[in-house]
C-alpha cells in the first residue's frame, strides 16, 4: 500500500503531498490550507475542482472556487457590519450586492506543521495565527488560531478545524466549507449523469442582497430533488439554495451531509460533516464552469446581524482562551 505524508514543491510553494491506497491528496497552505486535490485513483475519481494552468497568486485571487476552502467568516455580512456582543466592526464591501463577502482566512498563506504517517495513514498539519501582523487586523482586532489537521486513510480524507481565541475579546465564530466538487467527478464522465442528494429541511429566502429576509419557502419541485437525489448540480443555474440541515439516510443507516452520484458508473463521493454544520448553501456559478458547491455552515448568512434566537441563526461566540472544532469526512464509494 502507498503511504506517504512530505512536503514538495508546487510552483515554487511549498504544499503537502498525501497518499494511503487509493487515495491522493495535496494540501495547501499558500491557499489557506486548501485540499488543492484529492484523488481516487483507483477509481479516477477527481474529487475538487483544480486549475494546474493558475499561478498560486492566481489561484489566491479566486481561493473561495477551488478545491476545498474553509472560510471565516463565512457567507455574507449585510452592507459589511459585524454585531458581535461586545463590539460591532465595520468590514470592507467586497460583494456587488453592498455586502462583506467570505472573509480572508482562505486566502492567507499558513504554516505546515507537521506532515507525517501514523498507524498506517497519511497527516498534515497546518495552522494559521491570526494578530495584529495580518493587515486585515486593523479592521477586527480579535486575534485567533486556526488549526488544521488532514488524515487521508484508506477509508478517504478526514478534516478537523479547531479555532482558538487569542485575544480578550469575544470572537464570533462561524465557519463554512466553500466545497468545489467536479461535475463530473469521474474520468470521461457525461456533466448530465450528475446527481447530488441533500438531506434538507426548511427553505430560508433570501432578499435580493442575497440576504435572509426572514420568511421561509415552501419546498418545491426544485428543492425536492435535493431530497430524492435527483438533483442535477450543473448545467442550470444553482443561485443560493439556503437550508437548514437535516439527517438522512443512505444504505439503511442515518447520513448527515451530501452524496453525489455519477449515474453512468454508479461512483459516489460522500460527504460527512458534523451536527455544529446547521445550514446547506448551495451553488454554482451559473452551472456553466463544471463545479458546483455544496456549502455546510455553521451559522446563516448575516446570522450576526439577524434580529432571530442564535438557535435559529447558529450564531456563536468564542470567549477568550476558548476553542471549538469541527470535521468532516470525504471519500469515494462503488458498488460491489
Amino acid at each position: 500500500m502507498s503511504l506517504v505524508a512530505e512536503v514538495v514543491k508546487y510552483k515554487g510553494k511549498d504544499v503537502i503531498s498525501l497518499a494511503c491506497g487509493r487515495y491522493t491528496a495535496t494540501i495547501a497552505p499558500f491557499l489557506g490550507s486548501n485540499i488543492m486535490r484529492m484523488q481516487d485513483t483507483e477509481n479516477e475519481i477527481d474529487f475538487f475542482r483544480n486549475d494546474e494552468s493558475l499561478s498560486p497568486e492566481e489561484l489566491q485571487e479566486s481561493a473561495e472556487v477551488y478545491g476545498f476552502p474553509t472560510l471565516y467568516l463565512p457567507n455574507r455580512l449585510s452592507n459589511g457590519i459585524l454585531k458581535c456582543s461586545d463590539h460591532t466592526y465595520q468590514f470592507p464591501i467586497n460583494d456587488p450586492l453592498g455586502n462583506s463577502i467570505h472573509g480572508f482566512l482562505h486566502k492567507r498563506e499558513h504554516e505546515i506543521v507537521s506532515a507525517e504517517t501514523v498507524d498506517g495513514k497519511a497527516v498534515a498539519r497546518t495552522a494559521y495565527t491570526y494578530d495584529e501582523k495580518d493587515p486585515f487586523f486593523e479592521t477586527y482586532p480579535v486575534s485567533f488560531k486556526a488549526e488544521f489537521t488532514f488524515t487521508l486513510s484508506e477509508e478517504g480524507m478526514d478534516y478537523e478545524f479547531t479555532m482558538t481565541n487569542l485575544s480578550d475579546r469575544q470572537l464570533p465564530y462561524g465557519v463554512c466549507n466553500h466545497t468545489a466538487f467536479n461535475g463530473p467527478f469521474v474520468k470521461g464522465a457525461e456533466p448530465l449523469d450528475t446527481r447530488i442528494y441533500v438531506p434538507i429541511g426548511d427553505k430560508w429566502q433570501l432578499s435580493a442582497k442575497c440576504i435572509p429576509t426572514l420568511d421561509f419557502t415552501e419546498l418545491d419541485h426544485h428543492d425536492k430533488q435535493y431530497l430524492t437525489g435527483s438533483m442535477i448540480p450543473v448545467k442550470h443555474i444553482i443561485d443560493n439554495d439556503v437550508y437548514y440541515a437535516e439527517e438522512g439516510e443512505v444504505d439503511d443507516k442515518p447520513f448527515y451531509g451530501a452524496l453525489v452520484s455519477d449515474l453512468g458508473s454508479g461512483k459516489q463521493i460522500r460527504y460527512e460533516v458534523c451536527r455544529d454544520f446547521k445550514y446547506w448553501i448551495i451553488w454554482n456559478d451559473r452551472g456553466d464552469k463544471g463545479y458546483f458547491c455544496p456549502e455546510p455552515s455553521t451559522w446563516i448568512i448575516d446570522a450576526p446581524n439577524l434580529p432571530l434566537p442564535a438557535e435559529e441563526t447558529g450564531y456563536a461566540e468564542l470567549a477568550p482562551g476558548e476553542s471549538k472544532t469541527v470535521t468532516e469526512k470525504i471519500y469515494s464509494y462503488t458498488e460491489s
